[in-house]
């Protein structure tokens, strides 16, 4: 009777032992899995910014800075461009398009950039929404009929032709920012107050339903570069668009 109680005690110890064991092993296998996503996570960060870090150098060799263009312009389109090429979005991965609302109209505010061969294709005026500014634009709206931008990131599309002539299709990536853009008939197309002559008797040019509307002698050239599947960013120092575009605030 001694020698059974015995043996059960020797079993029972032998049991908590691998109870003890388990534990152990799956508190390890939880803890490598966490550090496993950590380091995932981490490794994915790093890898966005230094995609980012790649291309700046562009801002200096290019001399953007000098044509205006804004320097938080310039990385926040490559961030956004990166993201939209890791979710398979973008087709033309060579080229970026920056459309910098910082500026009055009346400078050449839309650049179209080479990222592959480090050429600034075309650097050219640019028009906003009648009801987002005088000469700068300081409104953006998603709404219809509201004659304004929409800030944030695009892919374009196809071309139509429509009443100026050949146009450029737009569809918009940020939810409740621009993802409005095609219902509203957002736009890249000509328009003849877009020309150099109206800045020199007004000091800016004439305002949009809210389109990127583009010179005359200029728009199809970039209309048939950039068409089909490249990326489109239009910026603006704008509180409410940079605490809520996705594509700014969260990593790829």
């Amino acid at each position: 009777m001694k020698r059974r109680k015995s043996e059960n005690k020797h079993w029972s110890s032998r049991l908590l032992i691998i109870a003890g064991l388990l534990v152990c092993m799956s508190l390890a296998f939880t803890n490598k899995k966490s550090t496993s996503t950590t380091a995932v996570a981490a490794n994915t960060t790093t890898t966005l910014k230094s995609k980012v870090e790649e291309k700046m150098p562009l801002y200096d060799s290019l001399d953007l800075g000098a044509l205006g263009l804004s320097r938080q312009a310039f990385e926040y389109a490559l961030m956004g461009f990166n993201n939209l090429l890791d979710a398979g979005k973008i087709k033309k991965d060579n080229l970026l398009s920056i459309l910098d609302f910082s500026l009055p109209s009346g400078k050449k505010r839309l650049f179209v950039i080479d990222l592959a061969t480090g050429e600034l294709v075309f650097n050219t005026y640019a028009a906003h929404g009648r009801n987002s500014g005088t000469s700068v634009a300081t409104r953006f709206s998603n709404k219809m009929n509201s004659y304004q931008s929409s800030l944030g990131f695009y892919i374009t599309g196809d071309t139509y032709n429509g009443k100026h002539g050949t146009s450029l299709r737009l569809q918009g990536e940020e939810k409740g920012i621009n993802d409005n853009a095609l219902a509203r008939g957002i736009v890249m197309h000509s328009a003849s107050y877009v020309d150099e002559s109206i800045i020199a008797s007004q000091g800016f040019i004439g305002r949009s339903q809210g389109c990127p509307a583009l010179p005359g002698n200029v728009y199809k050239d970039v209309i048939n570069k950039i068409k089909d599947g490249s990326c489109l960013f239009l910026y603006s120092p704008d509180k409410f668009y940079t605490t809520h575009s996705k594509f700014l605030n969260e990593k790829a």
